[in-house]
């Protein structure tokens, strides 16, 4: 069986078990942790660093920052990319010290052809509840997305087959949208709510994962 088969089993092993619901009160959350994996080739090798980092929910301080970097082993398959990014990021996590109630990626979640991005993946093997937040727009079944207005907050679903899959959400007014998905255990307005919670001036990104996406950047610097 080839691994695209396999891949594809896995997937939809956890497809009923996702859930779009908070399985967690917002006033628990404490610690949310900012994930993203940078990569670089050298030679006939490829290789990616994860970088974790842990923020206060409250003072938006950092707590923690984890990095872990190995040599990418899965190719680079559409649709099936957590399989090449969940190991890197499980063996980030086992580093840290504190404990993260919820999880932001620097990538989509429920938005995906299968409703399986790393985000709703990885929830599974993190057993904490996820969000995707991606940069840019992943169009499914050639469905494209309806602009927000230039207010920050305002958001538009985004429908397959007349689902909601994720939003396009404006953080900034004259910066293009990001894209929010629910990863697994929370619904899509908590997700909204906790990303526009992490916005500041700098950046239309959360600082969760915008500086989880600095610190892959130093990183592959560094080791590559």
């Amino acid at each position: 069986m080839k691994s695209e088969e396999l891949y594809r089993i896995e997937q939809e092993k956890w497809l009923s078990k996702i859930s779009l619901k908070n399985n967690f009160k917002l006033a628990d959350i404490r610690l949310v942790a900012g994930v993203d994996i940078a990569y670089w080739t050298e030679g006939e090798n490829d290789f990616g660093v994860c970088s974790v980092v842990v923020i206060d929910y409250f003072t938006k301080q950092i707590i923690e920052k984890v990095e872990y970097c190995g040599e990418i082993v899965v190719p680079y398959i559409a649709g099936y990319l957590a399989f090449r990014e969940l190991p890197l990021v499980l063996e980030a996590v086992k580093k840290l010290q504190s404990k993260p109630d919820l999880y932001m990626f620097d990538g989509n979640g429920y938005l995906h052809f299968r409703n399986m991005g790393i985000a709703t993946h990885a929830s599974f093997y993190l057993n904490k509840p996820t969000i995707g937040v991606a940069k840019s727009y992943l169009r499914i079944k050639e469905i494209d997305y309806k602009m927000p207005t230039n207010e920050v907050g305002d958001f538009t679903f985004i429908k397959v087959n007349e689902e909601i899959y994720g939003a396009a959400l404006r953080t900034r007014k004259n910066v293009k949208p990001i894209f929010i998905s629910c990863g697994n255990w929370i619904d899509l307005e908590t997700s909204i709510k906790i990303t526009l919670h992490f916005i500041e001036k700098s950046s239309r990104l959360p600082i969760t994962t915008r500086f989880a996406d600095i610190a892959t950047h130093e990183s592959r610097r560094k080791y590559s």
